[in-house]
C-alpha cells in the first residue's frame, strides 16, 4: 500500500465528510453484494452508474458485502469515472476467505465459495483495506469505518473486541489517514451503546449508524446524535427504510431491523402510511428527507441494487414534504419532541 504523494489537509478533511463534496443521498452497496437475492454484474454496475448519473456522489460498500462482490463491483463501475468526482467510503474488521464448498447463505449474502471472519488485528485491518483497494480500483478511500463492533454483534466477547478496536483497530486507521490511503475514519454499526462507549476515548471524524435515527426510531439514538453534534463528528445515517419497513408505496415492508417485523412493529409503521396519506405524502420520502434535517448528519445512506431503486430514491429525495406532514407526525407522537424536521 503506498502514500498518496498529495492529499488533502485537516480542515479539507473535516468540510469533506461534513459533506462538500457528497450528496445528501449516497449509495449503499449492500445489496450489490446480492443482499437477500441475487444480482447478476451488469444489472449492479448499471446501478452504481445510473446513481452517479442521477447526481449521487457518495458511495458506500464493505468487504462483508457479499465477501468484496459489491466492492467489485463498485469498482468496476466508479473505475471508469474520474476519482475525484464522487466519495467512496468502505469498512474494515473482517477478512475474506475463500471456501469452494462454503455454501451457506447464513450472512444473508446470496454468494457461494466465500465467507467472512472478523479481524480486529492491526495486521487485519492493514490487510482487509489493502484487499479493498485492489477490488474499488482506487489508491485512496475518503472515509474507512471499523465494521460491526458492539455487544449486538459479539455478545459476550465485546469487552474484548472494543479493547482491541481502541488498542489495535482505530489507531492502525489513524495511521492511514496520517498516510493518506483515507481522509476520515470513524464506526459503522447498528446500535448507540457502542458509539457512547468510543467517542469518549478514541477522536472519530464520522459514524455510520444503520436504522437508529430513522423516521421510524429516534428513541435509540438520542445520546449518540448529541454526542456527535457537540464533537463535530459526522453522522452518516444509513438504514432509512428501517428494513424496508417504511420503504413501501402502499404499505408497510414485512421486515424491520433484518428480521420478520412483529404486530406491535407493523401497527406503528401502518399509523406511518395512515397519517402521510391524508397529508398526500409518499412515505419514503419522508423517510429519506427525515434524517437530513438533524446538524449532525451528513449524508442518508440508502441500499440500492437496481436502476428503477435508484430513481424511486431520487425521485423521493426531491419531492416536496409539507410542514404539514411533520407537524401530524410529531402531533402523533410518531417523531420525538427533539428531534428536528426539515
Amino acid at each position: 500500500m503506498t502514500q498518496a504523494t498529495t492529499r488533502p489537509g485537516p480542515d479539507t478533511v473535516k468540510d469533506r465528510r461534513r459533506g462538500e463534496l457528497r450528496s445528501p443521498l449516497s449509495f449503499g452497496g449492500a445489496p450489490v453484494g446480492n443482499l437477500y437475492e441475487s444480482v447478476d454484474d451488469d444489472a449492479a454496475v448499471a446501478a452504481i452508474a445510473h446513481a452517479w448519473q442521477r447526481g449521487i456522489r457518495h458511495f458506500d460498500t464493505a468487504p462483508y458485502y457479499g465477501y468484496g462482490l459489491s466492492e467489485s463491483r463498485l469498482g468496476a463501475a466508479l473505475g471508469r469515472l474520474p476519482r475525484d468526482s464522487f466519495t467512496l467510503s468502505t469498512k474494515v474488521g473482517r477478512i475474506i476467505d475463500i471456501d469452494h464448498r462454503h455454501t451457506s447463505h447464513t450472512d444473508g449474502f446470496i454468494v457461494d465459495g466465500r465467507y467472512a471472519h472478523f479481524d480486529y488485528s492491526r495486521d487485519g485491518i492493514l490487510r482487509s483495506l489493502e484487499a479493498s483497494l485492489s477490488r474499488l480500483r482506487t489508491d485512496h478511500v475518503d472515509v474507512l469505518l471499523l465494521h460491526d463492533i458492539g455487544v449486538l454483534t459479539h455478545g459476550a466477547s465485546h469487552t474484548s473486541v472494543l479493547r482491541q478496536a481502541l488498542d489495535e483497530a482505530l489507531p492502525a486507521m489513524a495511521e492511514l489517514r496520517a498516510q493518506g490511503v483515507c481522509d476520515a475514519i470513524g464506526i459503522g454499526v447498528n446500535e448507540e451503546a457502542v458509539c457512547l462507549e468510543v467517542m469518549p476515548r478514541f477522536p472519530l471524524d464520522t459514524i455510520m449508524l444503520a436504522g437508529r435515527y430513522t423516521l421510524f426510531e429516534q428513541q435509540h439514538s438520542e445520546g449518540v446524535m448529541a454526542q456527535a453534534q457537540a464533537r463535530g463528528v459526522a453522522i452518516l445515517a444509513a438504514g432509512p427504510y428501517n428494513s424496508g419497513l417504511l420503504g413501501g408505496t402502499n404499505g408497510p415492508g414485512n421486515f424491520y431491523n433484518y428480521a420478520l417485523a412483529d404486530d406491535a412493529t407493523l401497527e406503528r409503521a401502518r399509523r406511518y402510511y395512515e397519517i402521510l396519506a391524508r397529508t398526500r405524502t409518499e412515505v419514503g420520502a419522508a423517510a429519506l428527507q427525515f434524517p437530513l434535517a438533524h446538524p449532525a448528519v451528513a449524508s442518508v445512506v440508502c441500499g440500492l441494487r437496481s436502476v428503477a431503486e435508484v430513481d424511486s430514491a431520487s425521485a423521493r429525495m426531491q419531492a416536496n414534504v409539507p410542514a404539514e406532514t411533520w407537524r401530524a407526525l410529531r402531533e402523533a407522537g410518531l417523531i420525538l419532541s427533539g428531534s428536528p424536521t426539515p
